[in-house]
């Protein structure tokens, strides 16, 4: 055994808490199979489409809270380990039917990346404001990476050819992390950017930070819900699209493929 094995087991960890899950090689499996059969033009297109913008959507899900758990981890909480956070298992991320389902049925219905799971991360074994704050930004910062990534894809791949319904999938994966990564930056109590900040308050406005923050997702959909904040959140992804090379129209013909049922 080298020292680099032995690691999680001198932590007291066992070796099985950091490999990934069959559901996550499914999901996996599930994106690739989906995306090769939307670029041959295989079968029916817009199932092909809906299966790659969801699995990849999931599989991003699943990267954003490992990032949390791996960074979490490093800092000091070994419990995360326990927890199942590193095995990349998307249901061992909270509750499946409010992690999962219901940010499927966004990205679906609204084309908006809502954030979807949640690592649950002792704070109190985690020293000093910076590391708790960098446990925050891990989900965030994996978006960020993946819209950029799958941007690339786009502006280097989509001129040498390809069907249409296959690069219009890739923009709405790019679109929709993009909306992910601005809506987990927002300052709003517990979510990853009011986490962020969360240590760096005084005693009084942290006392009133951990009051909302179990109603996160209630500030956020009022925040989006009224037409100035909204306008101007929409605006914002519009203009960081267009700034980054992604054409709006080609992520909008890619919701209208995934909405197969509309077809």
């Amino acid at each position: 055994m080298t020292p680099r094995d032995a690691e999680p087991l001198l932590l007291g960890v066992p070796r099985a808490a950091f490999r990934p899950s069959p559901v996550f090689g499914a999901l996996v499996a599930l994106l690739v199979t989906c995306a090769v059969l939307t670029w041959h033009e295989v079968g029916n297109v817009r199932l092909n489409v809906f299966g790659f913008v969801v699995s990849g959507w999931l599989v991003s899900l699943c990267l954003h809270e490992y990032a949390h758990a791996v960074v979490a981890y490093r800092s000091g909480d070994r419990g995360v380990a326990h927890r199942g956070y590193l095995t990349l298992n998307p249901l061992k991320y909270s509750h499946p039917l409010l992690s999962i389902a219901l940010p499927v049925a966004v990205v679906l219905l609204g084309g908006i990346g809502l954030p979807g799971g949640a690592v649950w991360v002792d704070r109190h074994v985690i020293p000093g404001r910076l590391r708790h704050s960098l446990v925050s930004l891990a989900g965030p910062a994996t978006n960020v990476l993946f819209a950029l990534v799958l941007v690339a894809v786009l502006r280097l791949g989509a001129p040498g050819g390809g069907p249409l319904e296959f690069w219009a999938a890739v923009a709405l994966l790019a679109f929709l992390q993009l909306t992910a990564s601005l809506l987990n930056l927002l300052p709003v109590p517990g979510l990853d950017g009011g986490n962020m900040l969360q240590p760096w308050l005084n005693p009084q406005w942290r006392r009133m930070y951990d009051l909302f923050a179990p109603y996160g997702f209630i500030l956020l959909f009022a925040l989006l819900w009224n037409p100035t904040i909204g306008g101007w959140f929409f605006a914002a992804v519009f203009a960081i699209g267009d700034a980054l090379g992604l054409p709006p129209w080609l992520y909008a013909t890619g919701l209208e493929l995934v909405r197969f049922w509309q077809g």
